[in-house]
This record gives structure tokens, sequence and C-alpha cells, in this order.
């Protein structure tokens, strides 16, 4: 999961034409831990997404816009619109993360 380290990157990352996940988590956040350890595998069975992470404390504006009052929270994006949220208390468990990615791929 490539890191997005600045406003510039999340701009160019959501506008692209294919979906991208954007992961907002914090080094504090003991749910962000966890979903490390089991997110390497889901990114594997998803390959039709890019996945990115960014630290929400580093960029509160961007969390009070796309309205992630949770981490880690997943967000979809394509073409520089916001699709799919997966909030912070459905996503602790790696089939919790399937379930909400085999409902958008079924859209």
């Amino acid at each position: 999961m490539e890191a997005i380290t600045n406003f510039e990157t999340f701009d160019q990352v959501i506008s692209r034409t294919q979906p991208v996940i954007v992961k907002f988590f914090a080094g504090w956040c003991p749910d962000c831990t966890r979903m490390n350890m089991f997110i390497d595998e889901v990114i594997k069975d998803y390959p039709q997404y890019e996945w990115y992470e960014i630290n929400r404390d580093d960029f509160p504006e961007l969390s009070e816009k796309y309205s992630v009052m949770g981490i880690p929270s997943l967000l979809i994006f394509q073409n520089g619109e916001k699709l799919a949220h997966l909030h912070s208390a459905n996503a602790k468990s790696p089939e919790q993360v399937r379930e909400f990615l085999d409902e958008q791929n079924q859209k």
C-alpha cells in the first residue's frame, strides 16, 4: 500500500479513472494495527483496485471533507468522487472488508 504524503498526490490518486482505495489511519490506532495484519492478503484478492493509505492526523481537513469519523476507514474513489466508504466499526476483520469489496464489485 503506497503512502500519500501531500494534498497534490491525494488529488491525483482520487482523480484516476480506475477505482482506488484509500485507507485512512493513524499511528496510535489499535484497530489500524489489527487491519495491517490482514490487509495484504485482501489486497492480493482485489487487484482491480490501486491501494493507498493516508494518515488522518496529518490531513484532518481531508478526514472532515470525506466524513472519516473513525479509523481505519476504507474509501473508494474514482474520477474524483467518493463511491463508497467502509467505516471503522465495520472494518475489524478480513471478512468484513471482503464483504464490503464484494458488494462494491456487484454494483
